[in-house]
């Protein structure tokens, strides 16, 4: 099993989707294309994964990989490969097929509430989640659902929570790869960045891990491994 993993920012961390992958003795291609690192034209092999970033999915002028990134997830997609956004992952993905970004109008922060839509007892990955869960989210922005995209997942800020295209095509805005050890590293790295989405949640933090985290590890890593099941 050979993944391509793009990573986004300098402070990606894996976090339970790496410790699936790894359970499945996957080889990882990874690719930073912030640093100038470039994608390949095409799918070159089983997977595709894309991980979040402080950037917006649709600042091309900044970013120009986004639009050949978006590009590469459609052509996986399109291949019938699997293919996973998370978080600003998702909306590129959503972006790729024609859904319309949407810049600073669905902030959420923390471990919130996700609930799973009745699609989502059929779905392959989404199954994984029983009920409402609380999962890490840290964003501003979310997107407009594609056509012909699943809805799974909702949340009261931001309805497109997860969706699906075709067999193995999920976009995901909240983060179930972080762990309580990826949070935590998170507001070490980058604490400006995470108290200008919530203010106090680098304090606040702890208490809600121990509140809410080892439920939402566990939720993170059972869809990880439903995901990676599907390689």
């Amino acid at each position: 099993m050979r993944v391509t993993i793009v990573e986004n920012t300098p402070s990606t961390q894996h976090g339970q989707v790496g410790i699936a992958l790894h359970e499945a003795g996957a080889a990882i291609n990874l690719i930073k294309p912030r640093n100038g690192e470039a994608l390949p034209l095409s799918p070159d092999t089983d997977a595709l994964v894309v991980f979040g970033g402080e950037q917006y999915a649709d600042d091309v002028e900044t970013h120009p990989y986004l639009d050949p990134l978006a590009d590469l997830m459609r052509a996986y997609s399109l291949a019938d490969k699997p293919v996973l956004g998370i978080c600003l992952g998702s909306q590129i993905l959503a972006r790729a097929f024609g859904g319309q970004n949407l810049r600073g109008v669905a902030v959420e922060a923390g471990w919130c509430e996700v609930t799973p839509l009745p699609e989502a007892a059929e779905d392959a990955v989404m199954q994984a989640a029983t009920g409402p869960f609380r999962i890490y989210q840290m964003h501003t922005d979310t997107f407009t659902l594609p056509e012909n995209a699943v809805r799974l997942a909702s949340s009261p800020v931001a309805e497109n929570q997860c969706f699906r295209i075709g067999r193995a095509t999920y976009g995901m805005q909240f983060h179930f790869e972080a762990n309580r050890n990826v949070a935590a590293a998170w507001n070490r790295e980058f604490p400006d960045v995470i108290e200008g989405t919530r203010k106090g949640w680098v304090q606040d933090m702890p208490a809600e891990a121990e509140k809410w985290g080892a439920a939402a590890d566990e939720t993170g890593l059972a869809l990880a491994r439903a995901w990676v099941a599907l390689i």
